[in-house]
């Protein structure tokens, strides 16, 4: 009997290991498991949050449909390398199909091999370093690349005789600034604009008044910044002190300078940005983003970042209803789904319409500008 017994408890508990196995692996059920790492504290998490709010809007909207849904998960990477590391594994244990990032640069350049190895596909919202899609043909882009918004700017200063002296201000110790600083210049030299001062920082710098008063000594009546929000809140304070106001000109790192705490955001006025979005389109689809993405943030109006996260989600999902694609599909079979599924995609977005990518994963759709007025962005 005793024997009877023992046999009895130990087929209950193989049968138990089974169906614990068998839940873990059916995790989601039909739902497609989506992952994002983004800086969600820290100094750039006004884009991580901002990232993670228009993802969690798009999942929202697609699960009230019906059919198929989505599993949303996002790991804290606070927009370090190594963080960044634990946060995909993290993903990874939680059974993840398809990666809807990172939000930043350097984590972005980490993870994307990892993706490649683990046959993961890969479309990061906001990582615009053109060496991103470069780590394998599953990884993909939602923002415009860093050569591309350098070339913009020039382009847009170029064609509005927005200045006539460039002055340049950026950070030497990111990828993200030096690699539109290039751009910018290449570009300037064909249109034969004049750069008459160039000028840089570093990871440690905390107050900017040299650099501008370098600036403000060559006459630069226009400074081009390739740097993040956090930055140029301290770069317009400064120049405000010193009493020093040329036209500033930023990229999309700095979308978000409005919301920064504790930031006086008149000094932002006139303030020039390449973006891909507006709060203010009036289109419906946008209306109904910006309000469902205010009941997320507090009433903060959703940025370039938020929007582009919103794309991601959408453009994935597109994908997935196209192909077939379930939470019971391998990763390796979703992600060579959605490679042949992009290859000939043109997708709609609240970031650009008709949008394509080619053969590396870089997006093509045309950037634009905002201005601040009055404390809003406002369509250049």
């Amino acid at each position: 009997m005793k024997k009877f017994f023992a046999m009895m408890l130990a087929v209950m508990m193989v049968v138990g290991l089974f169906a614990g196995c068998g839940d873990k692996n059916a995790e989601g059920g039909d739902a497609i498991r989506i992952g994002l790492t983004g800086p969600f504290t820290g100094d750039n998490a006004v884009y991580g949050n901002a990232v993670k709010w228009g993802m969690e809007v798009a999942v929202e909207e697609i699960n009230a449909k019906g059919g198929l849904q989505i599993q949303f998960m996002s790991e804290d990477d606070v927009s370090d390398n190594e963080k960044a590391k634990t946060a995909y594994a993290t993903l990874m244990d939680k059974n993840m199909q398809i990666f809807a990032g990172a939000v930043t640069t350097g984590p972005c350049l980490t993870l994307a091999p990892m993706t490649v190895n683990d046959n993961v596909f890969m479309m990061t919202p906001s990582g615009s370093n053109e060496d991103i899609p470069k780590a394998g043909d599953n990884v993909y882009q939602m923002c415009f690349t860093d050569p591309n918004q350098g070339a913009a700017s020039a382009e847009l200063i170029n064609s509005q005789k927005l200045g006539t002296k460039i002055g340049i201000l950026y950070d030497s110790t990111t990828d993200y600034s030096n690699g539109i600083k290039k751009s910018f210049e290449t570009a300037a030299v064909t249109l034969n604009m004049e750069i008459v001062a160039t000028t840089s920082f570093d990871a440690n710098t905390t107050d900017y008044k040299t650099q501008l008063q370098q600036l403000q000594n060559a006459g630069c009546d226009l400074v081009f910044m390739p740097i993040y929000a956090a930055q140029a809140v301290t770069v317009l304070t400064n120049a405000n002190e010193m009493g020093y106001k040329p036209v500033f000109l930023g990229c999309d790192g700095m979308d978000g300078v409005l919301t920064q705490e504790n930031f006086d955001t008149s000094l932002a006025e006139g303030l020039i940005m390449m973006t891909p979005y507006a709060a203010d389109d009036p289109d419906p689809k946008n209306v109904s983003f910006v309000e469902k993405y205010k009941a997320k943030s507090g009433g903060e109006a959703p940025n370039q970042f938020a929007a582009d996260g919103y794309d991601v989600i959408y453009a994935i999902y597109e994908g997935c209803v196209a192909k077939g694609i379930t939470g019971k599909t391998s990763n390796a079979d979703a992600c060579a789904a959605l490679k042949e599924y992009f290859a000939t995609a043109t997708f709609n977005g609240l970031t650009g319409q008709n949008m394509t990518w080619d053969e590396t994963g870089m997006v093509s759709k045309v950037p634009a500008a905002v201005e601040v007025k009055d404390g809003k962005y406002v369509s250049k």
